[in-house]
């Protein structure tokens, strides 16, 4: 396996156990209904939340740059299907975490409820 691609399986580790210690309850890691894929779906306090999980190995590079209008619309899209899928009526939430550095020395930040879907126009 590729070396980023450990540090990504690292970087979401360490933002399933902070959502953990946040009071989170972990429902799927790493789901995927081709094409869509979330990286980690909890839920806290009756909601239902979707996170994207970014990680960077620099500490000085801003993983949260990687959460882009294209990456927002995708996970929408994959949240939207989930509902469906599995009939949740839950209300749901859109969390970012970064993971920045490496198992010596990193910084987690979460931002729960980091967006509202996008409003699309016809």
């Amino acid at each position: 396996m590729a070396r980023h691609n450990d540090i990504g399986k690292w970087g979401e580790q360490m933002a399933v156990e902070h959502l953990i210690k946040a009071g989170y309850a972990i429902i799927e890691r790493n789901w995927h209904m081709p094409p869509y894929e979330i990286d980690i779906v909890a839920s806290i306090r009756g909601r239902i939340a979707f996170c994207e999980v970014k990680t960077r190995s620099d500490k000085n590079i801003n993983a949260s740059e990687a959460i882009t209008p294209k990456k927002i619309s995708a996970l929408v899209r994959a949240a939207h299907v989930y509902i469906l899928a599995y009939d949740v009526k839950l209300e749901p939430q859109f969390d970012v975490i970064t993971v920045n550095g490496v198992p010596d020395d990193f910084i987690v930040e979460h931002i729960p409820d980091a967006f509202l879907p996008p409003l699309r126009t016809y």
